[in-house]
């Protein structure tokens, strides 16, 4: 997240919501998506599930083509919850403006790094044109 508000990126205004918390009008309302998941019993969590599950039919049609970018982190596994991300993404229409991060065990420097390009190109995305 912390690539989304570097400083040499301007006009872009980082809105952090948990994935429970989440509501369907901040879908509505974000011009992109970064979202962030551990994977859990091999699919990603239930509150990111919960979270598409909310916001998937009243946001279906109006957030087609949004870019979005995501991180998944699981012990040994993250398989099943990319998959899962990628399904409903796909319905969702929206646009992956950024190559995933998907780290299996302890996230070491170069994971930690990929995250904050991750971040940092959605937002950089977000300015263009």
């Amino acid at each position: 997240m912390s690539g989304a508000s570097a400083p040499e990126i301007e006009g872009v205004r980082v809105v952090r919501r948990a994935a429970l918390a989440a509501t369907a009008v901040d879908v509505l309302e974000a011009d992109g998506f970064l979202l962030g998941t551990p994977a859990n019993l091999g699919y990603m969590s239930g509150a990111l599930k919960h979270f598409f599950d909310q916001v998937y039919y009243p946001c279906l049609d109006e957030t087609r083509g949004r870019p979005f970018g995501y991180w998944v982190h699981g012990g040994s596994d993250t398989t099943g919850a990319v998959r899962g991300i990628e399904s409903v993404t796909t319905g969702l229409g929206w646009r992956r403006a950024a190559p995933a991060v998907s780290v299996a065990g302890e996230p070491g420097k170069a994971d930690l790094d990929a995250c904050w390009e991750l971040g940092a190109t959605l937002a950089a995305g977000l300015t263009d044109g």
